[in-house]
């Protein structure tokens, strides 16, 4: 059996047969979401900050703690890359108690078992494209893979809170927070589906427990089986 048939993504070497012009060149994913870092940063506050002065006077996060955010939780954070340049971001934090209070616009709680979303924007050229809420969407769906995870929470104007309904979203009240004369709505999401993931854990791990010579034959089997089958190719 040859190395690329046991190690099927492992890329075989051009031979040297193979012009290098005709070698297929490295292009960056047509769109692409994944988890923000500090690099990120400046591209992450130049959208913000375009997205709120104009309209709030100022940003939910000033550039170091964009930074701070990036670095203490970048796992609660999701960038929306076109051909690798940002154009819709979420940053969020892990918060501890029933509802936010002041400390929550800076401090993260690794114990806690709620996501507070600081800020979601969009870059102007790529705005009413739809981007806001497909973000939100799989964000959300993110956060159902993380175990920890029982709610997201977050604090909008007013004229925002239908935008956030349509994404599932429930009002809580009005938010204790205001900065300057703004005040805020404060909203709320239910994480589901962990505990029936838990329930088939445990109902996989009881099986095994149970049955495990039945299992570990069948596990064997099916292994020679697939090394007769890679033997063969």
């Amino acid at each position: 059996m040859s190395l690329v048939g046991a190690l099927p993504f492992l890329k075989p070497r051009l031979s040297p047969s193979v012009s290098p012009g005709r070698q297929r060149r490295h292009t960056l994913p047509a769109s692409e979401f994944r988890p923000l870092n500090t690099q990120d940063a400046i591209s992450v506050f130049e959208i913000e900050k375009e997205a709120f002065i104009s309209v709030s006077g100022d940003c939910p996060l000033h550039l170091d703690e964009v930074r701070h955010f990036l670095t203490l939780c970048p796992e609660l954070s999701m960038g929306w890359f076109e051909e690798g340049r940002l154009v819709a971001f979420i940053i969020g934090s892990q918060w501890d108690q029933d509802r936010l209070t002041l400390d929550a616009l800076t401090l993260h709680k690794p114990k806690g078992s709620t996501v507070h979303i600081h800020v979601l924007a969009v870059h102007r050229t790529f705005r009413q494209q739809g981007k806001g809420p497909i973000l939100m969407w799989r964000y959300l769906q993110y956060l159902r893979c993380l175990p920890y995870v029982r709610r997201a929470v977050l604090m909008c104007e007013d004229f925002l809170v239908p935008f956030y309904q349509k994404s599932g979203f429930k009002v809580q009240g009005r938010c204790s927070i205001t900065v300057a004369s703004l005040t805020f709505t404060e909203m709320q999401y239910p994480v589901r589906g962990h505990a029936l993931m838990r329930r088939n854990s445990e109902a996989i791990v009881g099986y095994i427990h149970t049955n495990l010579d039945e299992f570990v034959t069948e596990t064997v089997c099916l292994f020679v089986s697939l090394w007769v089958i890679c033997a063969e190719c």
